[in-house]
């Protein structure tokens, strides 16, 4: 786990918003040389004039969404305690569920019921889907894990990222992958993440102005 507390402009006395982002490897940057991920990115691109932002990272190498519905609150909730500024969570979804052999069905309902959870501990959810592979075949049920993680998100109004559809084909995140391990990407790679991420609904979600 890693917490990300920027330097920053920020009066004294201004709300602390927490956020606590779960997953897989990918929340927690694996493969990045600087070792910032998107998460980092993200977090260095969000305005803190009016507001203190922590944000912690709580990714688990090869979590699929029955692993991650078990353990996201209870390791979230160690980190908000009995802190009484705002509290938010990111998903970020991998590929796991298909390695895993989990069904779309399961996986909807799995993803549904975390985002549940969150709504009924009053906690704004924020969803990070997951991005294409390499290989052609896992990428075509990628392609279906991304659209149910899409339609569970818009059912229940909650902002989701797609990563499948705008890096399938694009040139530097197969680069990237290619550069690496073939399953994570690289310096570039999550900085694609990190500009998708920040032009679908972040500063939205956060109720702050873009930069």
């Amino acid at each position: 786990m890693s917490r990300l507390r920027l330097a920053s402009s920020t009066p004294a006395g201004a709300p602390e918003v927490r956020i606590c982002v779960v997953g897989d490897a990918l929340v927690s940057g694996v493969g990045d040389p600087k070792a910032l991920g998107w998460v980092g990115r993200v977090a260095a691109r969000t305005p803190q004039d009016e507001m203190a932002l922590s944000v912690y990272t709580l990714g688990v190498p090869g979590e699929n969404t029955a692993d991650l519905g078990t353990r996201w609150w209870s390791e979230a909730g160690r980190r908000f305690g009995d802190h009484q500024g705002e509290h938010r969570v990111v998903i970020g979804l991998g590929r796991a569920d298909i390695e895993a052999g989990l069904s779309i069905p399961r996986s909807r309902l799995n993803l549904a019921n975390m985002l549940d959870d969150a709504h009924a501990r009053r906690l704004p959810a924020f969803v990070v889907g997951p991005p294409p592979a390499a290989d052609h075949a896992l990428n075509l049920r990628i392609e279906e894990l991304s659209a149910t993680f899409s339609d569970v998100c818009r059912r229940r109004s909650v902002p989701y990222v797609d990563c499948f559809d705008p890096l399938y084909a694009h040139e530097d995140w197969l680069t990237d992958l290619a550069s690496g391990d073939g399953e994570h990407p690289r310096q570039a790679g999550y900085g694609l993440i990190a500009w998708l991420v920040l032009h679908n609904g972040w500063y939205e979600w956060l109720g702050v102005p873009r930069p």
